[in-house]
């Protein structure tokens, strides 16, 4: 068996999805890719799920404690050497509890 990519998954399923919701299939085909679909969507899970401990171990800190942070894809994180080497901290406001920087 050939080595499945998880974007080759999450195209395959979106096209599954696609098939299914068009409602043309016979039960017997709708069965087969509702299966397969299946299949697909543990693979998925499986793969985030090893993205998310690959994740956590690159954010635990020298305790071995994994600090919580928000993913943001407008602003990069300060780095941990930044915030370790006493860079200023700005006031807290009542706000900032909702938000991470």
């Amino acid at each position: 068996m050939t080595t499945l990519s998880f974007e080759k998954a999450l195209s395959d399923l979106e096209k599954i999805v696609e098939r299914m919701g068009k409602g043309e299939l016979s039960l017997n085909e709708s069965l087969a890719l509702f299966e397969k679909g299946v299949k697909l969507a543990r693979f998925l899970r499986h793969e985030l799920d090893k993205a998310e401990k690959k994740v956590e171990i690159l954010l635990k800190n020298e305790k071995g404690e994994v600090r919580a942070e928000e993913f943001s894809l407008e602003e990069e994180p300060a780095s941990p050497s930044e915030e370790e080497a006493g860079s200023p901290k700005k006031p807290k406001d009542k706000d900032d509890d909702e938000v991470p920087f």
